[in-house]
């Protein structure tokens, strides 16, 4: 069954574009032209994904956003901007969103960066695989992280980067390596959102002496095993 992919965006141009190109990729698309519309299309029928412009009237991205986050809706979303200003991303992914592309985007990479949140946010129903690192305690089965007996809430983007550094614990992986495994971005890239969830890594799992996740300046991050 394909995957319901909501776009919310004020502009009919951009939703005909994103919705054409969505379809033939194999994908069901739905549409709302504000952030009001579209909290009456979730609960009529929630999606797989949410892909939000920041800039509209009523209820702007952010807002959205937001309000889904309370409520504990943790339904992927991808947001779009005209503004490529870093603390707009910043804000955006601090509330919750998944990703966010700035326009003018190509609709290549877009894809991309939809497949991508859309294989992260999968939970694997047939691994019952544990990893480990210290205290460190990552349930693929259930997506959960455990921090010695304690449940960490992480989001689905957050859970994929620990994942792949749990699995390569010890060993330096770069930037490009985590942008391609983690968000599906295989071109050259000057996106600073790995270097953001690796701090909200660090704010949720740096604790009772354990800071583990380092950067190694010039090259990229690394999660050592505790001596």
């Amino acid at each position: 069954m394909a995957e319901l992919i909501l776009i919310v965006d004020d502009e009919a141009g951009v939703r005909e574009l994103l919705g054409d190109a969505l379809r033939i990729a194999g994908f069901e698309t739905a549409t709302a032209q504000d952030g009001m519309s579209a909290l009456t299309a979730i609960r009529n029928k929630k999606p797989d994904l949410l892909i939000i412009d920041v800039n509209m009237p009523l209820m702007d991205g952010f807002e959205l956003v937001e309000r889904l986050r309370s409520v504990g809706d943790n339904t992927p979303a991808l947001m779009l901007s005209a503004r490529a200003d870093r603390i707009d991303v910043t804000r955006g992914l601090t509330l919750g969103a998944d990703d966010y592309v700035t326009k003018p985007f190509g609709l290549e990479e877009l894809l991309l960066r939809v497949k991508a949140i859309l294989r992260r946010s999968q939970i694997s129903e047939t691994s019952e695989a544990e990893l480990r690192c210290g205290p460190i305690v990552i349930i693929e089965s259930s997506h959960t992280v455990k921090f010695i007996e304690e449940i960490v809430d992480l989001s689905p983007t957050e859970f994929r980067l620990l994942q792949v550094l749990v699995e390569n614990k010890n060993r330096v992986l770069s930037k490009s390596l985590l942008l391609d495994e983690v968000w599906g971005i295989t071109f050259q890239s000057e996106s600073t959102v790995a270097d953001t969830y690796i701090s909200y890594l660090r704010k949720k799992l740096h604790k009772d002496g354990f800071e583990g996740i380092k950067t190694v300046r010039g090259v990229g991050f690394v999660i050592q095993e505790p001596k």
